[in-house]
């Protein structure tokens, strides 16, 4: 009698523990959803100017959930427009606290482009100061040692540069093995390091192994500021220049509308490929916008080549409003002219 006692107490503990693991334990998994869509209104401050016109534009965020247990995969597996990844797709190398960082730098970066961006679209004054290229990841065997994630490079051989692009094609046109000299910024202090550039994984190009976006400043007047919290990405940036651009210059660009859309920015005006388009279609359908801007960068030879999978934003922003049977209008735009011309008529 006691031995089936003890038989059943360890099946049923065994149950507990199985029942338990799979509502509770965590996997390698997340869950990418349908996310916020946030007026910009309180986000975006200009010194002097007060938004009061009828209408929003919406800050698109798709939501991540995880690590996720297996009862919530089960469960995102039913939800539309969730699907599942893995830590190593969200995050690549980078721990959480790392890429939180990075979202951070993305969406500062995003900010300052945009701010910069909307006062040239508008014909207002504006400086912008270029301090060099944030580190956002580094390969394991880059020959930088020293060199952190959250550093702003700031020359080359004692050379400085306009653009990140301008960095990456300096270090391009130098040869796999010769020597290099970086400065950079590390908590506020200046620091040099001297290193041998390595051969790029899949490429004969010679770099350092790292993976950079702009650090730049803006200066305006009236002075503008972004403060979009918690939220991180470079995806905000098309949305923080309308804002931006609204309340400077044409008060009643939105006519009372309710407009959403995502996209990043560069500082000529660039619109630019972003992901999880078809979740952001599906937040701003629930929150009742009628038009939503995306990228509309055709995937053309060049792209296929480095990216097989890329797909137009787009398009996948059309096949998610069908799916929806929503009655919002999607627009293309390849710039942020693109976005103001269609509000206009």
């Amino acid at each position: 009698m006691k031995r089936r006692r003890v038989v059943r107490f360890s099946l049923i503990t065994v149950l507990i523990v199985a029942v338990m693991g799979f509502f509770l334990f965590p996997t390698n998994q997340y869950l990418e959803e349908p996310g916020g869509a946030d007026n910009l209104k309180p986000l975006v401050t200009v010194t002097g100017k007060t938004d009061k016109a009828a209408g929003q534009y919406l800050l698109m965020t798709v939501g991540i959930v995880g690590p996720a247990s297996p009862a919530m995969l089960v469960w995102g597996h039913f939800r539309p427009f969730t699907d599942q990844i893995s830590k190593q797709e969200l995050m690549g190398d980078d721990n959480t606290a790392t890429y939180n960082q990075l979202q951070k730098y993305y969406i500062e970066s995003a900010a300052n482009n945009a701010i910069g961006a909307a006062f040239k679209q508008a014909h207002k004054p504006v400086t912008v100061n270029h301090e060099g290229i944030y580190v956002l990841s580094k390969l394991a065997n880059s020959p930088f040692k020293q060199l952190a994630v959250g550093d702003t490079i700031t020359a080359l051989n004692g050379k400085t540069y306009q653009s990140a692009d301008d960095y990456v094609n300096a270090i391009k046109k130098r040869s796999v093995g010769s020597q290099l000299a970086i400065t950079y910024k590390h908590k506020g202090q200046v620091k040099h390091e001297t290193a041998k550039l390595i051969r790029l994984p899949g490429t004969k190009k010679a770099g350092i192994g790292i993976t950079l976006t702009e650090n730049t400043q803006v200066t305006t007047k009236p002075k503008v500021n972004i403060d979009a919290g918690d939220i991180g990405g470079p995806s905000a940036g098309l949305m923080f220049a309308l804002q931006v651009y609204t309340t400077i210059s044409e008060p009643n660009l939105r006519a009372g509308r309710m407009i959403a859309g995502t996209g990043t920015m560069a500082l000529d005006g660039t619109v630019g490929q972003i992901g999880g388009i078809d979740k952001k279609v599906a937040a701003a359908d629930a929150k009742g916008a009628t038009i939503f801007f995306a990228p509309n960068q055709p995937a053309t030879k060049a792209i296929k080549k480095i990216d097989p999978t890329y797909v137009n934003n787009y398009n996948d922003a059309k096949k998610a409003a069908a799916t929806l049977h929503t009655k919002m209008k999607i627009v293309p735009v390849k710039t942020l002219q693109d976005a103001i011309d269609y509000l206009k008529r």
